[in-house]
């Protein structure tokens, strides 16, 4: 009879232990980076406090408020270290509170579950690109859409060749390890070849030395293949400075000294754009800009006769050098860009027919 009630007694126990852990319980957020935890807690109480344990020894409040259906998460947390919560439950019959207790360490994943469809898009894009890409190394000929800035160059170099003065070619203040500059270089190894041709002078001032570099080989390069070695003129390709402004004041004053009867400003460009084209605007020549820098455009826009707008700057650059890579690369992104607007076409049409799933996938990622 005594060992029936020791065992009915400890069966009481556990049951009792197991019922109080079941009230409030810690989680490790999972497939994420390892900095939050899920506090979860079902008590039927009007009033609970739930508790962190700080490092001096005191406890700090993280929510107070009706325990039943409680979850909280607790963010900015150090992976792979323990935390401790408690959970206060007042009786104020008693005079005191029910406290539940619990230790918790939040594990960084390898990988973060709610970026999925990110890595999703990603693979996408890149399997585009590089098929795209393959595909133009052998031989297909993709169409690009004719722009409209690129009609000024054979214009300018006529001007330029009829008033006998030179072109100005500025490839921003970038260096070479920005893809506008790299954009930008493409597309004087094209104004070079026609200024070869046309027996027209060009100056190209350079703001970095590995853009000077950069830039003669193209124009020399430009120069043989037009069959006129011997009237490539490295001279008129120099370096200035590597200051901002400084750069921007020498070619302001070639401008003004030079009277170039056109000007390209094609590259990266920042406060120095209007400056630039004030400068071209008044000495009357043809202009020509381009850049990806959003906030420049309409100072471009503005005081230029002709300008690529964004990624017209990089289209450009593929446009005319038929380069398989820039070729694949452009029709990549551009079934990037398709993708992007059949996601959200669908995630109208989904929200729009209660399928809150779609949305709820791609929220994850922000």
């Amino acid at each position: 009879m005594k060992k029936i009630l020791l065992v009915l007694l400890m069966g009481l126990l556990l049951s009792f232990l197991f019922a109080k852990s079941s009230f409030f319980w810690v989680e490790d957020v999972p497939w994420d980076d390892g900095k939050a935890l899920i506090i979860k807690a079902n008590v039927p109480a009007d009033t609970v406090y739930l508790q962190k344990a700080l490092e001096d020894g005191s406890w700090q409040t993280l929510y107070a408020g009706k325990g039943i259906n409680l979850e909280y998460t607790d963010s900015e947390l150090n992976p792979d270290l323990e935390y401790r919560y408690r959970l206060l439950v007042p009786r104020p019959t008693f005079g005191d509170s029910i406290s539940f207790k619990a230790i918790a360490k939040p594990i960084e994943q390898w990988f973060y579950l709610h970026k999925l469809s990110y890595l999703l898009i990603l693979l996408a894009v890149s399997f585009a690109i590089v098929y795209y890409v393959q595909k133009a190394r052998k031989g297909k000929d993709y169409y690009i859409r004719r722009i409209n800035g690129l009609d000024s160059i054979d214009e300018s170099i006529g001007r330029a060749t009829e008033k006998g003065k030179p072109i100005l070619f500025v490839p921003g203040i970038g260096d070479l390890d920005d893809i506008q500059t790299i954009s930008s270089l493409t597309i004087l190894s094209h104004l070079a070849h026609k200024a070869a041709e046309y027996d027209t002078e060009i100056i190209v001032p350079c703001r970095f030395s590995m853009v000077l570099s950069a830039s003669r080989e193209v124009v020399k390069e430009a120069y043989i293949k037009a069959g006129k070695p011997d009237a490539y003129n490295q001279d008129r390709i120099f370096y200035l400075t590597d200051d901002q402004f400084g750069y921007v004041a020498g070619i302001d004053g070639i401008m003004v000294r030079e009277q170039p009867a056109a000007n390209f400003f094609l590259g990266s460009f920042y406060a120095e754009s209007l400056i630039l084209a004030e400068t071209g605007f008044s000495t009357g020549a043809i202009q020509t800009a381009g850049t990806a820098q959003a906030s420049q455009l309409p100072f471009f826009v503005v005081s230029c006769d002709y300008t690529l707008i964004g990624e017209e700057l990089f289209a450009a650059s593929a446009y005319l050098s038929r380069d398989p890579q820039q070729l694949g690369s452009l029709k990549g992104h551009d079934f990037g860009k398709l993708l992007v607007i059949l996601l959200i076409v669908a995630g109208v049409i989904a929200e729009m027919s209660n399928w809150h799933w779609f949305k709820a996938f791609f929220e994850g990622a922000q």
